[in-house]
């Protein structure tokens, strides 16, 4: 650190010195590659049920889910990066609240996927791959490259061993008539299963009207997820 940069740091309030200088800690020990692990935000309705944390790995089956967990964290001021999802729109994830201007997008690696995220995590903070199919092999080797680089992993598919799986139980959309209306917003019955803890539940508007995820009612007509996720 410049003698001009600690100065400056000198002359901030108590809390943004401390908030500062804990910042810069961070840094220092990320470039080390022994950073703890660190909460990291999520959409208010589903901290009850977990809390994301830097080298984790959660396992979401739709996109709709993958722009949810980039999405706090991406308005915190976190980097984001997106890998292997072509069809991944990035349109409707700056609808969720995805900052595009701190977020990177590789739409097709290729078999080369797991050195893309190896080397994303030095310069991100959360990663959202589509990987296909993933060996333990493949998982173990990038947990260990997330815990040294303070970073967190979301597969859209299948993750072995991932700290928690999101998934859409049942979801349809409001606005809609008998052949006719206007799409005015989406609500979904989400599962979070973590790993030797009970299953959590819950309705979320994925988005609402006002393009915000929050609780939501209980779906009344439930379809499966499989006709509307690839819609989002």
């Amino acid at each position: 650190m410049s003698v001009a940069r600690l100065s400056a740091t000198r002359r901030l309030p108590a809390e943004a010195r401390g908030s500062r200088i804990r910042e810069l800690q961070e840094r220092v020990l990320r470039m080390q590659g022994s950073a703890a692990t660190r909460a990291l935000p999520v959409v208010a309705p589903l901290a009850p049920l977990f809390t994301p944390r830097t080298g984790g790995a959660y396992a979401v089956d739709s996109p709709s889910l993958a722009m949810t967990l980039l999405a706090a964290p991406s308005q915190a001021g976190e980097w984001v990066a997106v890998i292997g999802a072509a069809d991944f729109g990035l349109a409707a994830a700056a609808g969720f609240g995805v900052d595009l201007s701190r977020t990177i997008a590789v739409p097709e690696p290729g078999e080369r996927w797991p050195d893309v995220v190896a080397a994303l995590t030095e310069i991100v903070s959360v990663i959202m791959v589509r990987p296909g199919r993933v060996t333990e092999h493949q998982a173990a080797r990038l947990r260990t490259r997330l815990r040294q680089r303070d970073a967190m992993l979301i597969s859209w598919g299948d993750w072995p061993r991932c700290d928690a799986r999101l998934s859409i139980e049942s979801s349809c959309w409001d606005g809609l008539g008998r052949g006719h209306g206007r799409i005015t917003g989406r609500r979904a019955v989400v599962s979070v299963r973590r790993s030797g803890r009970p299953s959590g539940r819950l309705s979320l508007w994925l988005p609402g009207p006002d393009q915000r995820v929050d609780t939501a009612d209980p779906v009344i007509t439930e379809r499966p997820d499989r006709f509307v996720a690839e819609a989002v």
